[in-house]
């Protein structure tokens, strides 16, 4: 059996490497060659010198039966992407009138003169085929060397993505499909709180456990084996990735229910969302089936459980508002909060009942504690009292949180809409 396609992507910019620039480009083009079914080896970067690129591309080609070269393909002397490829190739660069015309075009049509320098990207290694899409200036390749098949795209996000999207992932199908390797990898993210990355890894450990088994066998009547594998997303929980390959979407859904049932037997009760749901929409939309409204009291949060509420589209027909509590003054005289330490879940209580009241709203949540850098009431840094109400229930509880002030504070918010999301989906105490 023929090995499974190998691609590579290289980046090419001496500003990616100082940092100036983020490299997104290669997350969004990864991200789309394994929608597609496609392995992505391997993701380097290399700056604007054309030694190294020679050694980059040289090594790319030898070792990927494809390689995506993202940027270099811009006017200016330091953009070396197609003096490279031609002399990978063994090949002359030469002028394609077709390409000069258009980017003189584009530059007519802007009411703009064009630099002659533009004329540089109308160069084009001989034996080159264009990709049809050219959004911008600069024309994207397809290349072959020897076995090996070579896109060049710029480095502009939006000009990369319709290139990519529109000619190389398809040609790369075309080319798996010819090696008999059609397939679709899908994932589905489950989104957790409550339990730390390495707990999460050893509940599951046994089911990870089968699925590798499975996959050593290469049985075709398991059929396609996901994989599951962890990210902590810090103030967003952990997330529990499941991936499966398969032939067809189809057979791709099927395995990832039946995968996403066993893990929701083990850890289900701090599964919040899946895919791009967070913890927030979850809540509001919990709130919206039952016809409740909220509001919230913050103290070390000072509008941060508000904030991120309200940034979920429709959230107003949910969140009533808030009250930033911030003085202990202001929580004994407009929270009622009873006299004595603020730090304590019976404060988050009182303020959380309190913001219910005033606010005319059938649940609340409140956050009181000490996000640093000192400690108060005696109690160290990271303490936080959590509370969330509802017309059924009452609940409050202390957690300690881990970092600086910012972390302690994004970590609160979080934690009290969890607290209000399990009162919500689970059985009121006895």
């Amino acid at each position: 059996m023929m090995p499974r396609m190998r691609v590579e992507i290289i980046t090419v910019g001496t500003e990616l490497l100082l940092g100036q620039i983020v490299d997104t480009n290669s997350a969004w083009i990864g991200a789309a060659l394994a929608e597609a079914g496609l392995d992505v080896l391997h993701i380097s970067t290399v700056g604007d010198n054309a030694g190294r690129i020679v050694e980059q591309f040289r090594t790319a080609v030898g070792r990927a039966d494809a390689v995506i070269v993202c940027g270099g393909l811009g006017p200016t002397q330091d953009d070396l992407t197609r003096d490279v490829i031609a002399s990978v190739m063994g090949v002359d660069l030469v002028p394609n009138e077709a390409v000069a015309q258009r980017i003189r075009e584009m530059f007519a049509a802007r009411g703009r003169t064009m630099a002659q320098n533009n004329l540089r990207q109308a160069l084009v290694p001989v034996g080159a085929e264009l990709i049809p899409q050219q959004p911008g200036t600069a024309p994207g390749l397809i290349c072959q060397i020897g076995d090996t098949v070579l896109y060049a795209v710029p480095g502009v996000p939006s000009e990369m993505r319709e290139m990519v999207a529109g000619t190389v992932v398809p040609d790369l199908r075309r080319r798996a499909a010819d090696r008999g390797e059609a397939a679709v990898v899908t994932s589905r993210v489950l989104r957790t709180w409550g339990l730390a990355e390495s707990k999460l890894a050893e509940l599951l450990q046994d089911r990870i456990d089968v699925l590798d088994r499975r996959a050593e066998r290469l049985d075709p009547a398991d059929g396609p084996v996901p994989t599951i594998a962890f990210l902590a997303s810090g103030p967003e929980g952990i997330k529990v990735r499941l991936t499966v390959r398969a032939p067809d979407a189809e057979q791709a859904e099927r395995a990832l229910a039946t995968e996403e049932a066993e893990v929701r037997s083990v850890i289900g009760r701090y599964v919040f969302g899946v895919d791009d749901q967070n913890m927030e929409s979850v809540v509001l939309d919990l709130l919206r089936r039952q016809g409740w409204t909220l509001a919230a009291a913050e103290s070390l949060t000072a509008g941060y459980v508000c904030g991120r509420l309200a940034a979920v589209p429709g959230a107003s027909d949910v969140l009533r508002g808030g009250l930033v509590s911030y003085a202990s003054e202001v929580k004994h005289d407009v929270l009622a909060v009873p006299e004595g330490p603020v730090v304590s879940e019976e404060a988050a209580l009182a303020m959380a009942r309190g913001a219910a009241r005033l606010l005319r709203a059938e649940t609340a949540v409140a956050t009181t504690g000490v996000a640093g850098p000192d400690t108060q009431e005696d109690q160290p840094v990271g303490t936080v009292c959590l509370a969330a109400v509802t017309p059924d229930e009452e609940r409050a509880t202390t957690v300690r949180l881990p970092g600086g002030r910012e972390n302690i504070r994004q970590l609160s918010v979080i934690s009290v809409l969890d607290l209000l999301r399990r009162l919500l989906v689970e059985p009121p105490a006895t």
